[in-house]
């Protein structure tokens, strides 16, 4: 099994929700992210001051995967959350080691 860790701009949450659902997967987590990476921030304007921010805000996309289908979610995930602008973001595969489903405590593939 493996871990599709992705980075993405928030606005791209649906879009890719679409696109691995098309691919196959039946279900993700996505949290509400802030980080930095090139973009080393971004200046945000309020009350018509500009004010520089340390921290941009992300989505933080996982999606648990059979090792087979791992490459097409990421492939996915690149073709559609790539805007072509700094700050699109990143994807990372990790092995999972174990997965259980609570309810019915099946593991592995079958927890996914």
């Amino acid at each position: 099994m493996k871990l599709v860790l992705a980075i993405i701009k928030p606005f791209m949450v649906e879009p890719v929700r679409e696109a691995i659902l098309e691919v196959g997967v039946q279900g993700m987590t996505v949290s509400e992210v802030r980080g930095f990476g090139r973009q080393k921030g971004q200046p945000v304007f309020y009350r018509g001051a500009e004010y520089d921010t340390q921290f941009v805000p992300k989505a933080r996309v996982e999606i648990a995967v059979e090792d087979d289908l791992a490459p097409r979610v990421v492939e996915a995930i690149e073709n559609t959350a790539k805007t072509g602008t700094i700050g699109d973001g990143k994807i990372f595969v990790l092995d999972l080691e174990k997965a259980v489903r609570i309810r019915t405590g099946e593991t592995g593939d079958d927890a996914l």
